[in-house]
């Protein structure tokens, strides 16, 4: 079973884990050596390379990294497995991604390495996979690495049977053998002598490994199951947080440390749910403690802003360097609803920086948004070895050269570099603790970090807080400037339907709770994307991946990747937001088709809630359904308020029905350890509660409309949708909720109703009223 969740590009627990079946095989490594990618900066300078395998004619950007690699890969496929059986070879399965450090210092080491190519090549049949563009076959393989070895993570390494069952695994292994653990060379040769030798007891245990598996990873219906109760589950949940919480720096684990939208979503909803308790308030406390101090850590960007992969310590400060792109979508919504509780702009402001980030860097011209950014790059356009992070930190001395000037009115002498330095925790010698950076990779460099509060930085220079805000901002282009003459990282131009999902409610959002409407065009035009290029409306099914192509074009794999349950959920959860932010109904028409689509693919009609993959590919040795929320929530815990959301637009009740028999699915996990499943447990609140359809009828473009919108639109109610009865009789809405009919608007005012169940409120005319009627 899972006992810690998979970081991508670092590996859990131990960094490779035991083998299962025999003692003569390696055991778990124990520490992971310095190691950093080399390799050449200026074209000129890469020479002709030496080989090419097939992964040459992929679209996936990790792939295309290892085509010249000596190992004669395979993408995942029937050749591959025809050449296994065909040749009686075992499988060596390595899974990554590309922007993971760990995955690229694997390869520098080993997978160019022409003598362990060579051993391989002759023992093995090899196959790369993008786990973002297959997590199906990643978490089949996943789950055996965590039950066997007690940890997770990238790059994984699992050996396979010619039927391609897992017998041996782990993350990432040096080449050599060191005195605590075994190189990879060494663990090849042991693994191919055991199948010469043994292969009869190889097969057998694969097979119990299998059967095991299967076991212990089903999730479904034990006996007549209900939903349970909400408060019950919600107090454990709130219980078992305030337990790991780090009252100092916010977060919920000393280190490293995850923003973990997930934990702060629930935590958002446990304090509307509970106001007036003091549990109540130390939910929100907890929630905007921990977003302040994110903001304020090194590990948000603040020269390119947008938010890194998470903290390698307790302070947020020295971050995994990597930036992705289902962070900013999550991170743009929790910070939208933190400004909406709060109604402190500071949070307004790190919305608009995500959103500048995303806009600036991950948008492809086409609409759609990119997965990622690399944590390394080239310190320099001579340099011939990346490092992590070296395009984001600064020596002391640079930042003197770069910000020399005086600063009037301020104490004698200080420029522009005592004042940022001074605020953002800048050191002479790096203020990159050593224990954290072993590979002397951050030595004399520093993380930005903004140490103390405006009011003390300006009092200590004798300056206003508004011009100290105004100092800031000029340094902060400067060194923008100066960064942008510096080698960027690699730009993971995958285009994922799941993610881009996450961002568009980032943007929808957004565009709602700032009445920023460029937030919601750009989140319309992000979905128009998906609908052209991820999207086939033959089959009325989505698609999982798309690619940039030459002269920015958009390409698409030969045979494209059929979306999974996870683009299902997260682009209807999109398409949700996306209507109540912009009020057109094909939003909400194309959702209700996916919600369909979704139920018929992945629906378990037996167990109950759905699985994460079609039941169509033999080559999946397991139909699993995910039952933990990490770094984006388990799609079947988004699913239940998709389905309660889709009820209230349609009338299908059904679907409330679904929504509760997943429920019940995970109830024993629910009530158990409900921190696992945060976003379940809020999903359970929102089930009992009974989401409230909030109608308003009017002219959507008059200003006593747009009134009750912005009211709508600003208080946080976790339990409620949101829409517009615009008297179009014969539009979509009133198709779906013919009750909408009879609902009228008072005086000739715009006129809200709540109503529940499809039974409404008394109309009120006054936004002020409605605001008291909107608390959940």
């Amino acid at each position: 079973m899972r006992t810690s969740s998979p970081v991508p590009g670092l590996p859990t627990g131990h960094p490779a884990n035991s083998m299962t079946y025999s003692a003569s095989l390696p055991m778990p490594l124990s520490s992971v050596p310095a190691a950093t990618a080399a390799l050449p900066a200026s074209a000129s300078a890469f020479p002709v390379p030496r080989h090419t395998n097939r992964l040459i004619n992929e679209r996936s950007p990790y792939l295309l990294q290892h085509a010249h690699n000596p190992v004669d890969w395979y993408p995942w496929g029937q050749e591959a497995f025809d050449k296994a059986k065909t040749e009686n070879k075992l499988i060596f399965l390595s899974v990554g991604y590309s922007t993971c450090h760990w995955c690229h210092v694997m390869e520098e080491e080993s997978f160019k390495s022409k003598e362990i190519g060579d051993i391989m090549n002759e023992h093995f049949v090899c196959i790369k996979v993008d786990r973002e563009e297959r997590p199906d076959v990643d978490k089949v393989y996943m789950t055996f690495v965590q039950a066997t070895s007690g940890g997770g993570g990238w790059p994984m390494s699992v050996w396979l049977t010619p039927d391609l069952k897992p017998f041996a695994g782990g993350t990432y292994f040096p080449p050599e053998d060191g005195v605590h653990r075994v190189g990879f060379r060494t663990v090849l040769l042991r693994i191919a002598e055991q199948w010469k030798e043994n292969k009869d007891a190889l097969l057998e245990s694969s097979q119990r490994i299998l059967e095991a598996l299967r076991h212990t990873s089903e999730i479904h219906v034990q006996g007549q199951e209900s939903p349970p109760p909400a408060e019950e589950v919600m107090d454990t949940c709130f219980q078992q947080l305030s337990r790991s919480y780090d009252e100092d720096y916010g977060g919920f684990s000393k280190s490293p440390k995850f923003p973990t939208p997930v934990n702060l979503n629930f935590l958002f909803t446990y304090w509307a749910l509970h106001q007036t308790t003091p549990e109540g308030a130390r939910a929100l406390q907890m929630a905007l403690h921990t977003l302040k101090m994110m903001a304020h850590g090194g590990i948000h960007d603040h020269i390119g802003q947008g938010f890194h992969r998470y903290s390698t310590d307790q302070q947020w400060h020295v971050p995994h360097f990597e930036k992705m792109l289902y962070d900013q979508g999550q991170l743009a919504a929790i910070y939208s609803r933190a400004f909406q509780i709060s109604g402190d702009e500071f949070f307004a402001d790190v919305v608009r920086d995500i959103l500048l980030y995303v806009s600036r860097d991950l948008s492809d011209q086409a609409g759609g948004f990119y997965s990622a950014e690399d944590a390394d790059s080239y310190p320099t356009t001579t340099s011939r070895e990346k490092r992590e992070g070296a395009f984001c930190v600064w020596t002391a001395k640079e930042l003197r050269a770069l910000l020399p000037d005086p600063v009037e009115g301020a104490t004698e002498g200080t420029t522009l570099g005592d004042v940022f330095m001074h605020h953002y925790g800048v050191e002479e010698a790096g203020n990159v603790d050593p224990m954290k950076d072993p590979h002397q990779e951050l030595k004399g460099k520093n993380v930005l970090i903004a140490r103390c509060p405006p009011e003390l930085t300006a009092a200590q220079f004798r300056l206003e807080p508004g011009r100290l805000s105004a100092l800031l901002q000029e340094c902060q282009q400067r060194l923008s400037s100066a960064r942008a003459q510096r080698p960027r990282p690699h730009l993971d131009t995958k285009m994922l339907a799941a993610w881009n999902g996450l961002m568009i409610s980032g943007f929808a959002q957004a565009g709602a709770t700032l009445a920023e409407p460029g937030y919601v065009s750009r989140a319309a035009q992000a979905a128009a994307f998906l609908r052209t290029h991820l999207f086939d409306p033959d089959s009325g099914r989505l698609l999982r991946s798309c690619y940039q192509g030459k002269h920015n074009s958009v390409e698409q794999n030969a045979v494209p990747i059929q979306g999974f349950l996870e683009d299902y959920v997260f682009v209807i959860q999109a398409l949700f937001d996306l209507y109540e932010a912009s009020l057109e109904q094909g939003w909400l028409e194309w959702a209700l088709h996916l919600q369909h689509m979704q139920d018929k693919l992945f629906w378990d009609p037996k167990g109950f809630a759905y699985f994460s993959t079609e039941g169509s590919d033999p080559s999946l040795l397991l139909r699993l359904k995910d039952d933990q929320d990490g770094a984006e929530p388990t799609p079947n815990s988004v699913a239940v308020t998709n389905l309660l959301r889709a009820a209230c637009y349609s009338g299908h009740m059904d679907w409330v029905e679904k929504a509760g028999k997943i429920l019940s699915a995970f109830s024993e996990r629910l009530q158990k350890i409900p921190i696992t499943l945060p976003e379940m447990v809020r999903a359970t609140a929102v089930f009992h509660r009974t989401l409230k359809q909030v109608v308003i009828c009017g002219d959507p473009q008059g200003e006593d409309t747009r009134e009750m919108l912005h009211c709508v639109r600003s208080v946080f109610s976790p339990n409620k949708v949101l829409m517009v009865a615009d008297g179009d009789s014969a539009g979509f809405l009133y198709h779906q909720l013919p009750f909408l009919a009879s609902l009228e608007r008072k005086d000739g005012k715009a006129t809200a109703y709540i109503c529940s169940n499809f039974t409404c409120s008394l109309p009120v005319t006054s936004a002020q009223e409605l605001r008291g009627m909107l608390s959940p």
